[in-house]
């Protein structure tokens, strides 16, 4: 029984997981029952790094996901449209989707899994979170006996490897984004790596499958690097800490609401995630009765993607071999219900702030005040030199409610000796 499988984009993706399908030597017996069956690009006469026969390759993505002769749909070509349209199309056909398309679950899982569930048919994306990280399939069956109570990722490889260089080479942001543009780990237009945008993509996904309930990404608090300095990143250090892009979905203490953010992070240096460097992703699930379990790995790349593209094929082809009709309920998406938000304002956190300061007398003094009216408590303050005419007090605070600690934020910035708030982190 050969499974045949439609495959849409052959770009870095889409080239690696036709490599891994043509040569089944020593892997998973099932791959040599997996036909690459059509291709759909945009350019059929470009040079490529795979070769295919000539009645694969189409430049009508159409006529593969209406193929009667095609099994599995595999989307590859990311973005927003036709990549939607496209998905819906195969399984209003009867196909099965595999997709490495965070952008689009993230937005329209809602309206794919409805169809999927209706069609009867499977929407697979090990490739969509932590590129060849095996986490999606641990989170939708090995951890889900656990009460999963967090989710806290670093996600994002290009904002990981900034902030490594920063710290480790002392530069600039602008400096070491430039640096990751040449070498090819940042696109051209970095905007959803470095302002967070692709880790709330990820996070929405992985929070769905974690609490069981479906994600609006508008309820995603989101907020990126650009504002993170080499002072920063030294402060942290001297602190005990180091500077991470964490993802994080968590459940609230006192109901069954979830926090959803992205934001830098203060992570303690002895902390499973603070070790994580370069373009290295790690996620972190904890629950009962499991506790802590982490998944550490590639996060991107053609051959660590298209090993999870291609792991996603074959447990669709496993579960087709068995000859049942009916849905494999570990396979399959049925949660209906959207989870619930935590406001920001409630999340209880520690925080990091930086503040500029007229060299006066008794400022830090009308700090604690700020702070003390606002029950915001220290642990700890430091007054680390005067720049420019200007004194420098950094402050790390205990665990805090949010909107009391804006609201202390909100008296010290009318305190006539305070200059600017250079800086405000949150601490994991």
């Amino acid at each position: 029984m050969a499974f045949k499988v439609g495959i849409l984009g052959l770009g870095t993706v889409g080239t690696g997981t036709v490599q891994l399908l043509l040569d089944p030597t020593g892997r998973q017996a099932l791959l040599k029952e997996v036909e690459v069956y059509k291709v759909g690009v945009k350019s059929p006469d470009k040079t490529r790094a795979v070769s295919l026969p000539t009645a694969v390759v189409t430049t009508d993505l159409e006529a593969i996901v209406k193929d009667p002769a095609v099994d599995i749909v595999v989307e590859l070509i990311g973005g927003l449209e036709p990549a939607r349209s496209l998905i819906l199309q195969a399984i209003n056909n009867g196909k099965h989707v595999v997709t490495a398309n965070k952008a689009v679950i993230a937005r329209f899982g809602d309206e794919i899994f409805t169809a999927a569930n209706a069609a009867g048919v499977y929407v697979m994306l090990e490739a969509a979170v932590g590129g060849g990280i095996p986490v999606i399939q641990p989170l939708k069956q090995s951890l889900s006996v656990n009460r999963i109570t967090a989710v806290t990722g670093i996600v994002n490889g290009t904002t990981n490897y900034i902030l490594t260089a920063m710290r480790d080479r002392g530069s600039d942001f602008a400096e070491v984004l430039a640096e990751a543009q040449q070498l090819g780990y940042a696109e051209a237009d970095p905007t959803a790596d470095v302002d967070g945008l692709d880790a709330a993509d990820k996070i929405a996904i992985l929070a769905s499958l974690a609490f069981g309930g479906r994600i609006k990404l508008q309820d995603v608090y989101c907020e990126g690097i650009r504002n993170v300095s080499k002072a920063d990143i030294n402060y942290a250090e001297k602190l005990g800490f180091v500077i991470k892009l964490l993802a994080i979905a968590k459940k609230a203490h006192s109901s069954n609401s979830l926090s959803l953010r992205v934001h830098p992070t203060l992570v303690p240096q002895s902390h499973p995630l603070a070790s994580i460097n370069g373009v290295y992703n790690a996620i972190l699930v904890e629950g009962e009765p499991l506790g802590q379990v982490m998944f550490f790995g590639p996060g991107a790349g053609a051959g660590a993607t298209a090993s999870a593209v291609v792991s996603d094929i074959l447990a669709i082809a496993a579960t087709l071999k068995t000859g049942t009709t009916k849905p494999h309920p570990l396979m399959s998406c049925s949660h209906q219900e959207y989870c619930e938000k935590a406001p920001m304002e409630d999340l209880v956190t520690r925080f990091y702030a930086r503040f500029l300061t007229q060299d006066h007398p008794g400022v830090i003094g009308k700090l604690g005040t700020c702070f003390g009216n606002c029950g915001v408590s220290l642990e700890s303050v430091v007054q680390t030199g005067i720049h420019d005419n200007l004194a420098e007090i950094v402050v790390v605070t205990h665990d805090v409610r949010e909107g009391d600690f804006n609201a202390s934020l909100a008296e010290i910035r009318a305190l006539p000796a305070i200059s600017s708030i250079a800086s405000l982190l949150r601490v994991l």
